[in-house]
């Protein structure tokens, strides 16, 4: 093999690709990152057999077409401290030769044969859905995933699709996290929701960093494992095993209670402030909406007491929520600050609700008195 390439392009490829491969496996060959170049285009391949990515290099003149097995550490390393431009790349039985314009490493040679293949995407029948509303997707729900929990399908975040529609959902069975938008099937794809869908928390971190640009990305979901392509990117992961909650029966109903409207911005400052008195053993923030303010107030034996108000457009009976901070600031991490949301809550012992205009929706369980967190049912 050998290629001539851009180190940066490269690089940003290399990066990506070498977060799948495990730092230790019983398979060492998994260690590393493959190349294969052919006339046509180079790929990046890398897998830890249950998560596989494929990415199309650009930038690369292809002299001889071949293929290379190369470390993440060194070969990593290698291009984040090189300063050329372009980098000429050469491999063979004997070993692995990078050469810029003013430097030269030597690398081991290892068979390229012995690496696992990653399944390219050859399906007819996918989902199609923006690579924007995709990112949104696995933003506000993976954060709710419970990837410690020993049921174990609490670790990944649950697609669901509809006519139309995809709706992601992740839980740790405290708080629940759902986000739904706009999706189009292609080759005659049926939609059937009788099979769980459940994508690794670690797969859907993988499709985050790896989606870019605003096209679109397709998805194809089989009884064991999914597929994702966009224009530069294949994705395979194993799905997870095992039932997710019956998250429609968690969402509480909305005509008991009452609805709040509150800005994202001044909330989380807000919420900041409040928590500095917080602990690992006290973690819960009093919520007491009140007419015409909310009131948010911490107390902590050890570290001290906090008083925080802010004007909101609420007429109601006081009502007092105790919340896990931790959770209330993951939902408002998540949004932009002049983003507004609806908080629906009957009392300080029912779940609350929080909802936005762009299908987005959070359930959040207050905590008992003595902060002991509750479960969602």
């Amino acid at each position: 093999m050998n290629i001539t390439c851009n180190r940066e392009t490269l690089l940003n490829a290399f990066h990506t690709a070498s977060t799948i491969a495990p730092a230790r496996s019983p398979k060492p060959i998994l260690q590393n990152v493959k190349i294969e170049s052919s006339l046509e285009q180079t790929i990046l391949i890398a897998t830890d057999m249950e998560l596989g990515i494929r990415i199309t290099v650009a930038d690369v003149e292809v002299e001889t077409p071949g293929s290379a097995v190369l470390p993440v550490a060194r070969f990593g390393a290698l291009l984040r401290e090189n300063s050329d431009e372009k980098l000429h790349i050469s491999a063979d039985d004997q070993g692995i030769i990078v050469k810029g314009d003013r430097s030269e490493f030597h690398l081991p040679a290892q068979n390229p044969d012995e690496f696992p293949n990653v399944e390219a995407f050859h399906e007819e029948q996918y989902f199609e859905v923006s690579i924007t509303l995709m990112k949104e997707l696995i933003r506000r729900t993976l954060f709710a995933t419970d990837t410690e929990s020993s049921r174990y399908a609490l670790g990944g975040v649950l697609l669901e699709f509809e006519e139309n529609k995809v709706l992601a959902v992740g839980t740790d069975g405290r708080r629940l996290a759902k986000m739904e938008g706009p999706v189009s099937t292609q080759g005659g794809l049926t939609i059937s929701r009788d099979s769980m869908t459940i994508v690794p928390s670690k797969s859907m971190q993988l499709i985050d960093r790896a989606l870019m640009g605003e096209a679109n990305v397709h998805l194809a979901v089989r009884p064991n494992d999914i597929l994702l392509r966009t224009a530069d990117t294949t994705i395979y992961s194993r799905l997870v095993e095992g039932r997710f909650p019956k998250w429609r029966d968690v969402i509480p109903e909305t005509r008991n209670g009452v609805t709040i409207t509150l800005t994202v911005g001044p909330l989380f400052s807000a919420l900041r402030q409040a928590s500095i008195v917080a602990s690992e053993e006290s973690r819960g923030i009093d919520f007491t909406f009140a007419r015409g303010s909310l009131v948010l107030s911490g107390q902590t034996a050890e570290v001290g007491q906090s008083r925080v108000e802010l004007p909101i457009s609420y007429d109601g009976d006081e009502i007092v929520l105790s919340l896990d901070h931790r959770f209330v600031a993951d939902f408002l991490k998540v949004m932009n600050a002049d983003k507004t949301f609806t908080l629906n809550v009957s009392d300080g012992d029912s779940a609350a609700l929080c909802t936005t205009d762009d299908g987005y929706s959070y359930v959040l369980m207050p905590l008992a008195r003595d902060r002991a967190a509750q479960k969602l049912a």
